[in-house]
């Protein structure tokens, strides 16, 4: 493919595991990392290893049976945080490292109790050693989002020169707008003289709804990789949306930048992450909701059944999901009682359907939705299917 490649640095397994009641077993993690893997992500966040044992063994089993992605494990700016890390990561074929420390001054006050000075010492030690186990160190600047622009460009350029392979630029309380998460990857990518030598990446929240959109903004400002989770899912209202960033790439192509995902694949990989972690996706979901390819409007019917691409910018194979709805409400019109009319194998006229329309509109009042035994029961009562 000719552009630039975005990396897809999935955290379903850590970040998206974070989401009360979406507690995973060992087993559970191996088997979506390998899912994972099969979609073609760049980079499996697998878990915090000094967080739990359970954790621990987790990474270290998934980092044996993924071959192709890096096996990445999280990490304070704490040394055996780090060496725990490291031995959890000892079968990966692709080990990456993710550590780091707040950067804002709201962290570096209320969290650190601690001044500028100190925390880029610290990013820079925990750098130092992440580099003592693994070639690939990923330092996170936490709440970088809230973070002066001057500082957060002095510590990227002090953390690259550390041995740093991906720096990245987290919007941790979801608070920026997309033209200032911009401007702040801009801002690092025109001010810190050796970011040729790392990655920037966006580790977007949700907070306001805005991940998506900041992810997006970031790759367009300068950033080589995005950090999103399978539905969203994320710590509070949740991280950016796998699936909502590889599409709006795929279809915004002539922006430059494409990814190794296989798309077929995000419908049925959302579902089993939905049944896996428990956590329903809502209907109206961008790419794997229920609703995402389901039309209820008359207007908005007729001119999907005059081509499809009216209404619909992806085609639903295109992201594995199901062939498009056509759903029958009290809004629906006559084109769309035709259209499923014939596919349950009825032929009527225009003035049939006319006919037919007024007893619909009556049944359609009383429902939420009309479905096929209704159609049925209309169609036989009215007249006689062609033969």
């Amino acid at each position: 493919m000719s552009g630039k490649k975005i990396q897809i640095f999935d955290t379903t397994l850590r970040d998206g595991e974070q989401v009360p009641g979406c507690k995973l077993n060992m087993k559970d993690k191996v088997d979506l990392a390998l899912k994972l893997e099969s979609l073609g992500v760049d980079i499996i966040e697998a878990g915090f290893p000094i967080s739990s044992p359970g954790d621990f063994i987790s990474v270290k089993e998934i980092s044996k049976v993924i071959r192709h992605a890096a096996v990445c494990a999280l990490s304070r700016a704490v040394l055996k945080d780090i060496e725990i890390a490291a031995e959890a990561l000892q079968h990966a074929e692709r080990p990456r490292i993710h550590t780091g420390i707040g950067t804002s001054d709201h962290h570096i006050l209320t969290k650190f109790n601690s001044n500028r000075e100190d925390i880029l010492i610290r990013a820079v030690q925990c750098v130092r050693w992440a580099k003592n186990f693994v070639d690939d160190v990923e330092f996170y600047a936490e709440d970088a989002g809230r973070t002066d622009n001057d500082y957060l460009a002095r510590v990227t350029e002090a953390v690259i020169n550390a041995g740093a392979t991906v720096v990245n630029i987290p919007d941790t309380t979801g608070y920026c707008l997309p033209n200032q998460y911009a401007e702040k990857i801009a801002y690092l990518v025109n001010n810190v003289p050796n970011i040729d030598k790392a990655v920037i990446s966006c580790h977007c929240h949700n907070d306001l709804g805005l991940a998506t959109a900041n992810a997006i903004a970031g790759v367009m400002a300068g950033a080589g990789q995005i950090e999103c989770t399978i539905n969203g899912l994320g710590e509070r209202a949740g991280n950016t949306s796998l699936e909502e960033v590889v599409m709006i790439l795929k279809q915004h192509n002539n922006l430059g930048f494409y990814t190794n995902i296989v798309t077929k694949d995000l419908n049925p990989i959302s579902r089993l992450v939905s049944e896996t972690m428990r956590m329903p996706v809502q209907p109206n979901k961008a790419i794997v909701g229920s609703n995402a390819f389901a039309h209820s409007s008359g207007i908005h019917q007729d001119g999907f059944l005059k081509n499809a691409q009216n209404y619909e910018i992806i085609n639903p194979e295109e992201v594995g999901a199901e062939a498009s709805k056509i759903v029958l409400t009290a809004r629906s019109g006559r084109s769309a009682l035709a259209y499923r009319l014939q596919m349950l194998g009825f032929t009527f006229d225009r003035d049939d359907i006319d006919g037919l329309y007024q007893i619909f509109i009556q049944i359609a009042d009383g429902k939420k939705e009309v479905d096929n035994e209704d159609l049925e029961m209309m169609a036989k009562q009215f007249k006689q299917p062609a033969a």
